[in-house]
């Protein structure tokens, strides 16, 4: 299978639906809230699946996209389509392994962007999120898009966090969250 990203680029992906490829709908919309603020950014791409949203920021010009996935046939696809769509000004790197064991070695390190698409009934929501404020991963004013169900979501609560923005496209939804005090760009 393939699907098509910014620059009418080709992107390889799994047969099937274990991956579930962020629609172009939802990517386009994300981009578009995001407009302006990829170029430079460092950009963390949790439960990444195809890659598509890792890719994404790398075409447009994100410096460092950091990736994680658990599906090592998953995370021979993303290394391969990311080394096509990079420049060589910019940097990547993909974790496998269990994405809650693997935020923790990115302790230390900061992103702006912070995009985490988990299987939706997977349990990982609240302990992905905790995991980020605890190794302090989002930097000021980044913030981070959380894919989810529209009708099975409940916010959750961060310390030191505040939902800015929510947006639903169908049945799949994005909630924003933020440093507090930070406000909407």
């Amino acid at each position: 299978m393939s699907l098509r990203i910014y620059g009418n680029r080709l992107l390889k992906t799994l047969p099937g639906e274990n991956t579930r490829p962020t629609s172009a709908r939802v990517r386009e919309a994300l981009f578009n809230i995001w407009q302006g603020t990829i170029t430079g950014c460092r950009w963390l791409d949790l439960c990444a699946g195809s890659g598509a949203m890792g890719a994404e920021a790398l075409c447009r010009e994100a410096s460092v996209v950091i990736g994680i996935e658990q599906s090592s046939l998953a995370c021979a696809i993303i290394q391969e389509n990311w080394q096509r769509v990079a420049n060589p000004n910019q940097k990547f790197q993909l974790l496998r392994g269990n994405v809650t064991q693997q935020l923790k070695k990115l302790s230390g390190q900061k992103f702006d962007k912070i995009y985490f698409d988990p299987p939706y009934a997977s349990g990982l929501y609240e302990p992905v999120l905790q995991a980020i404020a605890q190794y302090q991963l989002l930097d000021s004013p980044g913030e981070i898009a959380v894919e989810h169900r529209h009708q099975d979501w409940t916010p959750l609560t961060i310390p030191n966090w505040e939902i800015c923005r929510q947006k639903s496209y169908g049945n799949t939804a994005l909630t924003f969250y933020q440093e507090q005090g930070i406000g909407n760009e």
